[in-house]
C-alpha cells in the first residue's frame, strides 16, 4: 500500500470551475433582469407618490398650485413645513435620482444622464395649474429599459422603446 496523497487533481479541479462558470453565466443575465424589474417598479411609486404629494400640495397652498420642484414637496431644512419645503416626500426622492431612475421636466429620452429635480408646469396668471413629470433610467438598459411619465391628470405612462420619449399620447400606454 504506497504513500497516496489526497487531494484533488487538475482535472477534478477544473471540472468544478467549469461548473461554476456555467452557472454563474447563466444565473447573472437573471440577476440583471430583476434589477431591473426593480428599478422599473420603484420608478413607477416614486411617480405615484410624485402625483399624490402634487395632489396635496396643491389642496393645501390654492393660491401657488403645484410644487415647482421636488425640493419644494420635500422636507424643511429646519422647521415647519411651508410653501418652500412641504414635508410630502422623504429626502431621498428629492434629489431626483433613486434606484437608477432620473425624475425631470423635460422628455425623457435614451440619453438622459440624471436629473433635474424639476417639473413642466402651466403657469396661469401666477397660478401653477398643471405639471409633468417624466422619470427615465440614469444609465439606459443597466438601470433600466422603459421610460415613464404623469401629470396632472394622474395617469402613468411609459415607453417601451428605449429611443422614445414617454408622453402622454395612444403612442404611450397607461399602465394604469
Amino acid at each position: 500500500m504506497g504513500n497516496r496523497e489526497k487531494g484533488f487533481s487538475l482535472v477534478e479541479l477544473l471540472i468544478v470551475v467549469a461548473i461554476i462558470l456555467i452557472i454563474a453565466a447563466i444565473a447573472i443575465p437573471n440577476l440583471l433582469r430583476s434589477r431591473i424589474a426593480a428599478n422599473e417598479s420603484s420608478a413607477v411609486s416614486a411617480l405615484r407618490t410624485i402625483k399624490t404629494a402634487q395632489i396635496t400640495y396643491a389642496a393645501t397652498f390654492p393660491t401657488i398650485g403645484f410644487a415647482p420642484d421636488l425640493l419644494t414637496l420635500g422636507p424643511p431644512g429646519g422647521g415647519l413645513p411651508d410653501s418652500t419645503a412641504a414635508d410630502l416626500i422623504d429626502r431621498n426622492l428629492t434629489i431626483g435620482i433613486k434606484s437608477g431612475y432620473g425624475f425631470q421636466d423635460a422628455g425623457a429620452t435614451d440619453n438622459c444622464d440624471g436629473a433635474n429635480g424639476r417639473f413642466a408646469i402651466t403657469v396661469v396668471r401666477g397660478l401653477n395649474v398643471s405639471f409633468a413629470v417624466y422619470a427615465c433610467p440614469v444609465r439606459q438598459n443597466r438601470t433600466g429599459i422603459r421610460n415613464f411619465c404623469t401629470d396632472d391628470v394622474g395617469v402613468i405612462h411609459e415607453a417601451n422603446d428605449p429611443k422614445s420619449v414617454c408622453d402622454f399620447t395612444p403612442a404611450s400606454p397607461s399602465i394604469q
